[in-house]
């Protein structure tokens, strides 16, 4: 049984409006792309947003949940996602990356199932060397184990870090290879996501 949480509390800022609810080409908005791919391989899907963002279409989510601060940042969000959740192996994805992969984000839970010894998953990058994390290795999308994974958020914010990236220095995180990943996903459009318009352009795209 697995569980997901997507993100989608933000500001907007740099995009200048709400990005999640634009449409793609095929009519469907960023948001709603992010959840189909979450949901056509997790059991249970929860989308996080913001208190005033009841009005946004959630086709696919089996539970809708409010940030218990507006616009606390994306690790809060994650905090009150895992918490709704009852599932031990949790995707964890933003509501800004309608390019996702199911069959990367399948990699990650399966190498997080089958290791006791890590917390979470994330996915090798292109800048890493042989034997050498990132120095900013992307946060999402990632795959966690829903009460470390908890307890490590809950830590963090009352250590008023806020940082998602931060958690990862507080779990025992494994990778999947960039070889591997990328067989399923040769472009790389998993890591895609959508902060300013002219990201649309490329997530968008044919792949």
């Amino acid at each position: 049984m697995t569980g997901a949480v997507v993100l989608a509390g933000g500001r907007s800022r740099r995009f200048g409006r709400d990005k999640l609810t634009v449409p793609l080409r095929d009519g469907r908005t960023v948001l709603e792309h992010a959840i189909e791919a979450v949901s056509a391989i997790a059991d249970e899907v929860t989308v996080v947003v913001h208190p005033d963002g009841g009005g946004i279409a959630l086709p696919g989510a089996t539970n809708v949940v409010a940030d218990p601060e507006p616009y606390g940042g994306p690790l809060v969000g994650l905090a009150t996602g895992l918490a709704a959740l009852s599932e031990d192996v949790v995707f964890v994805v933003g509501g800004d990356m309608p390019a996702l992969v199911p069959a990367v984000l399948v990699r990650m839970a399966e190498r997080l199932m089958s290791d006791d010894s890590i917390a979470a998953v994330r996915l090798e990058v292109d800048d890493e060397s042989p034997g050498e994390l990132s120095a900013r290795p992307p946060a999402l999308p990632c795959a966690v184990r829903r009460l470390p994974a908890l307890e490590a958020a809950t830590a963090a914010l009352a250590e008023n870090d806020r940082r998602l990236r931060g958690l990862f220095e507080r779990l025992a995180v494994g990778v999947v290879p960039r070889a591997d990943w990328r067989a399923d996903d040769p472009d790389g459009r998993t890591l895609l996501d959508v902060d300013r318009p002219e990201d649309l352009a490329t997530v968008d795209s044919p792949p």
